[in-house]
């Protein structure tokens, strides 16, 4: 069976060769009244690391397991296969005695790939290999396309990502990957559950794209005849039902912005975002770090990690700069100096080679940018940056002591922005005009944009003084999984189709 496919492995005309060969095995099948795919259910009561891990329990017990073909040994009137469920590999004995001729001439027509049932008891091997002795052995589904080569696996990204399915077979650390991305999430959950917050579930179409600024997807509803957009952001939503009274809510769920992809970004993408009335910002830190640091070490089992090499250590308590300060440690300008002055800000961004800030309108947008291009990237260890200018926070409270910056922090690790959370804006007033302001901009750069106003009738009721937060959870699942890309930690990301590559 394997040498048969070996020999034929190579170029596309023997790959064809193998299909119509695996093709013409499921017609023999069908024809015998044999079909596998007319199978709806096996019984599987054990996995394969369960048995390995607690063989004392199991020797010599009979169990019932299923699984994928990963390899196949014929050794004359006996075999050995190795199949992989959900846990792991485990091996399979088969005799021709137990089973019978006629059968076993079957079993030895099966393919790498194939998927069976097998029945039989726990033993070791005389090289101490943990399998089962198969007394029933079945083909409950069959693989028409062989499965890539087992040492080389699937080394191409691209092909990867297109057809993780295949990656998830040929590629173990992969599953680990997203059992750990899984684990993340529900640790989420019970760290949130166990502090009374609500998990609640909001609109993914909106018929106005608010809660942040970025370039929405668009869609159109036939029935009411209104153009609708996939949902940037939850927090406006979210924020209302602080209003309603609904004091500690938070939502996981997937965002959409129709922007560049690289390695750190992905047209839809997942967040948790976080709020609690009667808090600010400095509780929020808080809430982080705790979250942070109790999920690294749920998953992780350490609060030291290694990520692209440089290790990190998520232990609290978290380094805490203003940006005023922070771009002062790198840069030695202290732009507090500068009072607002908007061309004094650009000329030293000329001086620290960023001549882009000239494209800015205000002192804060050229602080944010210079923060973004000259401090970020020296943020390894885990950081929060706080106090933002007020012109990049447009839902955001202003500081007392100095109207031109907010109560808002994000958090970086890893040279990249993992959180962002701030003192949420509660002023009706207030939070009309920014969003004038923020309107006005968004028509000046062409960019489309209109005002909630149903947010601002809300606020108009009353909402209680309230911390906001939002966490990437595609990002926090990059760095306790050492992935480098964001698509290393998506089941399947965004990809252009192949028919439209040039």
């Amino acid at each position: 069976m394997q040498e048969d496919e070996k020999s034929l492995q190579g170029t596309e005309q023997n790959l064809n060769e193998l299909l119509e060969i695996r093709r013409e095995k499921l017609r023999i099948l069908k024809n015998a009244q044999k079909d596998p795919f007319e199978i709806t259910s096996c019984k599987q009561d054990n996995l394969a690391e369960n048995i390995k891990d607690n063989f004392e329990n199991f020797e010599n017990t009979e169990v019932n397991v299923a699984g994928r073909i990963l390899n196949f040994r014929d050794m004359g009137k006996a075999s050995f296969l190795d199949i992989l469920d959900r846990s792991g590999k485990i091996q399979i004995y088969v005799r021709i005695n137990d089973v019978g001729q006629e059968e076993y001439g079957e079993i030895l027509k099966w393919d790498i790939g194939d998927i069976i049932y097998v029945k039989g008891k726990v033993f070791k091997t005389r090289r101490e290999e943990i399998s089962v002795h198969a007394n029933e052995i079945l083909l409950i589904s069959k693989s028409l396309a062989p499965l890539p080569d087992k040492f080389h696996g699937i080394r191409d990204t691209d092909l990867r990502y297109r057809q993780r399915y295949l990656d998830l077979i040929m590629n173990p650390e992969v599953k680990d990957t997203f059992l750990k991305r899984s684990a993340v999430v529900k640790e989420i959950r019970k760290f949130l559950d166990e502090r009374d917050f609500l998990e609640v579930e909001t609109p993914v179409l909106n018929t106005i794209p608010g809660g942040a600024i970025a370039a929405p997807f668009s869609t159109y509803h036939n029935a009411l005849d209104i153009d609708l957009f996939l949902r940037i952001a939850p927090e406006l939503y979210l924020k209302k039902l602080l209003v309603g009274g609904l004091e500690r809510v938070y939502e996981i769920g997937r965002l959409f912005r129709n922007e560049g992809i690289s390695v750190r970004h992905n047209p839809e993408f997942t967040t948790v975002e976080v709020y609690q009335a009667y808090t600010n910002y400095q509780d929020m830190m808080i809430l982080t770090e705790d979250l942070i640091s109790n999920i690294a070490f749920s998953v992780c089992k350490s609060h030291k990690i290694v990520y692209q090499e440089e290790e990190i250590d998520l232990s609290p308590p978290f380094a805490r700069i203003s940006m005023i300060d922070a771009v002062k440690n790198v840069t030695g300008v202290d732009f507090s100096e500068f009072a607002q002055d908007v061309q004094k800000a650009k000329k030293l961004a000329l001086e620290l080679n960023l001549p882009e800030a000239d494209k800015f309108d205000s002192f804060g947008e050229v602080l944010n940018f210079i923060f973004e291009e000259k401090v970020e990237q020296t943020l390894v260890n885990p950081t929060f940056i706080y106090d933002y200018p007020i012109e990049v926070s447009p839902l955001t409270k202003r500081k007392k002591e100095d109207k031109y910056f907010t109560e808002r922090f994000e958090l970086f690790i890893a040279r990249r922005e993992l959180a962002n959370a701030y003192s949420e804006l509660n002023d009706p007033i207030d939070q009309r005009e920014r969003f004038t302001k923020q309107l006005e901009k968004q028509n000046k750069d062409q960019k489309s944009g209109s005002i909630d106003e149903d947010f601002l009738s809300a606020l108009e009721y009353g909402m209680p003084p309230a911390g906001g937060m939002g966490l990437g959870i595609d990002r926090f699942v990059m760095l306790l999984t050492n992935s480098a890309s964001i698509r290393d930690v998506l089941f399947f990301p965004t990809m252009k189709p192949l028919d439209k590559q040039c």
